[in-house]
């Protein structure tokens, strides 16, 4: 159980105050650091060259991100499962998402991972540059994302996605989209679930972004079922979506306690 013993104390209060501003600020400072590195590689390296190397400095960054908040943010991690990840693949990633931190945490682990992101991200001044370089998959052409993914898995990368398409707001889990099931009815590849619990639904869908954290916060990963590649996707998706809720439990992640 999360120890919350300093709940109430002014101190406490203000440390978390300082530790939400160290790790937003922390985050931004990476990627602006990256930023024009990310943006002339692009230029001046042939692709078979800058996608590794930009999604193993994206891997190696978030590494750094997590140790800062673990050392600073009294925030605890438990991502151990998922290094069992690291030398299998193709792999079709899907986990749930409770929380901003999820793809932090999950890439952390695999330097090979390639993530379907949003197209406004994908464009983002912050995080575009880098997941351009990385050949990240943009969500907003349907074909395009499914050929993209096909290609993708077809070098043997790790491909992560969200069934829900979104940040989780019902928990324990919103629902799930066919396009998990029909990425892997293309590509013949297997869906490893992967199931994340956090001791608060911090960064979540409902939890502002300034908003102060309920630390110290706790996060586990754990590997879920592997799936096969399906033949019925509606079966499929339903199937999924069921498994996660059985997995997660009625209520996974606290309900917000009210701001101070």
């Amino acid at each position: 159980m999360t120890d919350r013993r300093g709940v109430g104390n002014p101190l406490w209060i203000a440390y978390e105050y300082i530790a939400m501003g160290l790790g937003l600020g922390s985050l931004a400072v990476l990627c602006l650091i990256w930023l024009p590195c990310a943006l002339l590689f692009q230029l001046v390296l042939p692709q078979r060259i800058s996608q590794p190397f930009g999604r193993w400095m994206i891997s190696s960054a978030f590494r750094i991100y997590l140790q800062i908040l673990t050392l600073f943010c009294a925030c605890r991690f438990d991502l151990k499962e998922i290094d069992r990840l690291r030398d299998e693949g193709p792999l079709i990633v899907a986990a749930n998402h409770p929380s901003l931190l999820d793809v932090v945490m999950i890439i952390s682990r695999l330097p090979n991972a390639v993530c379907i992101m949003k197209a406004s991200l994908m464009d983002n001044i912050l995080f575009g540059a880098a997941a351009r370089l990385a050949r990240y998959i943009r969500n907003d052409a349907a074909l395009d994302m499914i050929i993209g993914s096909r290609q993708e898995l077809a070098q043997g990368a790790h491909l992560v996605i969200f069934p829900e398409g979104s940040r989780t707001l019902d928990f324990p889990i919103g629902p799930c989209s066919s396009s998990v099931g029909l990425i892997s009815n293309r590509s013949k590849v297997a869906v490893q679930t992967i199931l994340i619990e956090f001791s608060t639904p911090y960064l979540g869908k409902a939890w502002p972004l300034f908003r102060r954290p309920q630390l110290p916060l706790t996060c586990r990963v754990r590997l879920g079922r592997r799936f096969p590649p399906p033949t019925n996707l509606k079966s499929f998706t339903s199937e999924l979506e069921g498994y996660f809720r059985s997995e997660l439990g009625e209520n996974p992640t606290p309900k917000m306690a009210p701001a101070a």
